[in-house]
């Protein structure tokens, strides 16, 4: 290389460490993107980029008191905490996009007694799907499989769903910690899972805390249909916490469980599931604490109104893991 060439090699190698030592290029943070995990996200969905300012999104459903979402919310009626000290919202969207879906459906033992009606909670789920969704099911008894990869063919995911014979033992958390990887390979920046069982895990290699902690970081919402058998005495200890843990895992993502009472109630309950996950809300706020310390951060969004309308609960993720340099 000549002298010259030599000095403009160095010149332009000058700019590009000014440029970068500027000030205001910052990563935008989507919760719990900054970490590896189980649920890591599609690097194609939501990857980071440089803008100037850390931006975090909430996504977040509002419901009356008996679980039907609100829509036609403005932005003035949320507040939003992390740590206990209200953000600013600086962003604000109440769109309907697509969203990639994973049915995990119990196909353990414990269901036989329930899978028709199981099935059919599925079916209805599915009739609520925009045309633009895309699916995946995962099956599990002594082990999670993935039945079905990601498809917007809805009649040939409904045959995976009607197809097989309920037997073995029940690896629950697994089949959720397989969800969470497929939805790596997700098309649409919103992810959920729609787990379909009596909550009866007595086979996997994760554990509770393992794949609470999954969720924590993963941006993927959790929904539950529950069937339980609340007065049988003979259920085994697994289906006596099944209510519970369903309903803990879903709560952490700020979805929730809704359990099967009467066969009458599928069609409501998957109606409802859809509705939620179709009328979400997401705030967008710079937090207040600029440190990059890696650190568990709370998020707890309110609903703001007038007195004299009836309370709205706000259901979002329970926090996310700031930056960490």
């Amino acid at each position: 290389m000549t002298e010259r060439g030599k000095t403009y090699l160095f010149a332009l190698v000058i700019v590009a460490v000014v440029f970068l030592s500027l000030p205001g290029t910052a990563q935008v943070i989507i919760p719990s993107a900054q970490h590896k995990s189980p649920g890591q996200q599609s690097r194609k969905s939501r990857s980071s980029i440089l803008v100037d300012a850390e931006m975090v999104l909430v996504d977040v459903t509002v419901t009356q008191a008996d679980g039907s979402s609100v829509t036609g919310l403005e932005k003035g009626a949320f507040r939003l905490f992390e740590d206990g000290v209200e953000q600013e919202i600086l962003s604000f969207s109440s769109e309907d996009a697509p969203i990639s879906i994973g049915l995990i459906f119990d196909m353990s033992g414990s269901m036989s007694d329930k899978v028709d009606e199981s099935r059919q909670g599925a079916l209805e789920f599915l009739k609520t799907a925009n045309s633009r969704d895309e699916f995946f099911l995962v099956s599990f008894s002594d082990q999670a499989e993935l039945t079905s990869p990601f498809t917007s063919d809805f009649e040939e995911l409904q045959k995976s769903v009607m197809s097989g014979k309920p037997k073995g033992r029940t690896a629950l958390l697994d089949a959720i910690y397989l969800g969470l990887n497929q939805m790596k390979g997700a098309r649409y920046s919103r992810h959920a899972l729609l787990v379909i069982s009596d909550g009866g895990d007595n086979h996997s290699r994760y554990n509770k805390t393992q794949i609470r902690n999954a969720l924590k970081e993963a941006d993927c919402s959790l929904y539950a249909i529950g069937f339980f058998r609340f007065k049988d005495i003979l259920r085994s200890i697994e289906e006596h916490n099944g209510p519970g843990l369903l309903a803990e895992l879903a709560e952490t993502t700020g979805g929730r469980m809704f359990p099967v009472l009467r066969l009458d109630d599928l069609p409501h309950i998957g109606a409802k599931i859809g509705i939620a996950l179709r009328n979400r809300y997401v705030l967008g706020y710079r937090p207040r604490d600029a440190r990059h310390d890696g650190a568990w951060r709370k998020i707890k969004v309110k609903v703001v109104l007038p007195t004299h309308l009836q309370p709205l609960s706000a259901n979002a993720r329970s926090g996310y893991y700031g930056p960490k340099d």
